[in-house]
């Protein structure tokens, strides 16, 4: 039994997106390099932020398991739309981690990667997307 499900409702990639409680309610446009207006915000972007936020998230809790300080560490995700080959698109990541300039950088290449275990977020896309990850 799930802890927690997000619902969430889309008219399509020119129109809007709501979740069930309210708490997100953003407007959706096609972007400007895919021949739209891009006055909206669009999926790969919602998928960009959630997925920098999960990972950021359970890196915090594998460095607190570890006994590692991550203060001020960030995420940034980038969601790649590209031509799948077939007339449709797929998406690639690159997950682009600022850790403390007092880390080593092999401990927090194994941060990251021990990161990438556990995030729920890298579970989804695990075999069906290429995911890369990067620290600086």
């Amino acid at each position: 039994m799930s802890h927690y499900t997000a619902v969430a409702t889309a008219t399509g990639r020119d129109g809007r997106a709501f979740s069930s409680d309210g708490k997100l309610d953003v407007t959706l446009a096609l972007q400007k390099e895919l021949g739209g207006t891009g006055d909206g915000t669009n999926p790969e972007q919602l998928f960009a932020a959630g997925y920098a936020a999960c990972f950021a998230t359970s890196m915090q809790l594998v460095a607190q398991k570890k006994k590692i300080d991550v203060s001020g560490m960030s995420v940034t995700a980038e969601v790649g739309l590209v031509p799948n080959g077939q007339g449709g698109f797929r998406l690639e990541v690159t997950l682009r981690t600022k850790l403390p300039e007092s880390l080593p950088r092999e401990a927090g290449r194994e941060l990251i990667e021990a990161t990438h275990q556990v995030c729920p977020y890298s579970h989804a896309t695990r075999g069906n997307i290429p995911v890369e990850l990067l620290a600086g």
